[in-house]
């Protein structure tokens, strides 16, 4: 059995996947902007995926922005028929590289569309709505309209299932009454677990908890506990902490990123790691030792 499969599965909506799938952002270049600086790089790295039974891909036509869905189709179209593809709409990249609010009906529209044409799709199988209300991490605000746009376009068949991104538990109550939400992608990982709670509730109803920033994001998880427990095991750092969030909950779907083939192998690695009792409960306690 291969690392992928022994990560198990969740359903995502109507689709079934394994829980161990890729996150495409860092194919884009620095600052999640522009072309990669070694496009055949890139590619590469999207067909090992698929090709180590990856079967869940997650983007967004704002990273680049127009860049990774570019890539995704080149590297991948036609798509296999297992593949699911997640996107993100809610935001656009100024010419300053920032990250700015795009949510209103018209700007959702378009969003599904760029997704749709610039990956080659017909209809999309997952698309987030990225809550803006604050750029740097979740705030409350109310998702109905936009939530509202979103069902519009999947009842128009553009649009299988809808999610949220960088939502707070309010605002998953509040989506949930719009429409079904099969999703919710926030920053978690081993020193990050604001969201205890709520990957918990969302268990309970069959609601998949993507985590985003798994190995901390643009400031790379680091932890003495984190790096003894894995020289204890024969593993590496980064593979114990995707293990982890594998072990935390079976609604857990991992999209680690990376644009290295070896990279990409010791993340998938990861999805065959078995972590004993005691390795977990010392990793449990990183948080409150604020990752030290």
């Amino acid at each position: 059995m291969s690392p992928i499969e022994q990560s198990g599965t969740f359903a995502l909506g109507t689709r079934r996947v394994h829980r161990l799938g890729y996150g495409a952002m860092q194919l884009a270049g620095p600052g999640v902007y522009g072309p990669p600086k070694d496009p055949a790089a890139a590619l590469a790295v999207l067909r090992a995926a698929v090709e180590a039974g990856v079967d869940h891909i997650d983007t967004s036509d704002f990273y680049g922005p127009h860049v990774t869905n570019g890539l995704i189709r080149d590297a991948l179209h036609p798509y296999p028929q297992d593949l699911t593809i997640v996107t993100k709409v809610g935001a656009v990249r100024g010419a300053d590289r920032s990250w700015n609010p795009a949510f209103s009906a018209a700007e959702l529209a378009g969003a599904v569309e760029d997704n749709l044409r610039n990956l080659g799709r017909e209809v999309m199988d997952v698309v987030n709505f990225r809550c803006m209300f604050d750029a740097h991490g979740p705030a409350e605000g109310s998702v109905e309209a936009p939530l509202t746009a979103l069902a519009e376009l999947q009842r128009r068949g553009l649009v299988r299932h809808i999610g949220l991104s960088n939502a707070t538990a309010a605002q998953v109550t509040e989506g949930r009454r719009v429409c079904e939400i099969v999703c919710v992608q926030n920053n978690y990982n081993l020193a990050h677990r604001a969201d205890d709670a709520l990957i918990d509730a969302l268990a309970r109803d069959g609601i998949a908890y993507v985590p985003f920033f798994p190995l901390g994001g643009f400031t790379p998880l680091q932890s003495g506990v984190l790096s003894g427990v894995a020289a204890r095991l024969g593993h590496t750092p980064l593979q114990v902490a995707l293990a982890w969030l594998l072990r935390r909950s079976p609604n857990v779907l991992l999209i680690p990123g990376t644009s290295s083939v070896a990279h990409l192998r010791e993340n998938v690695a990861a999805g065959g790691v078995a972590l004993p009792d005691d390795a977990a409960a010392e990793l449990d306690g990183i948080a409150a030792r604020g990752a030290a």
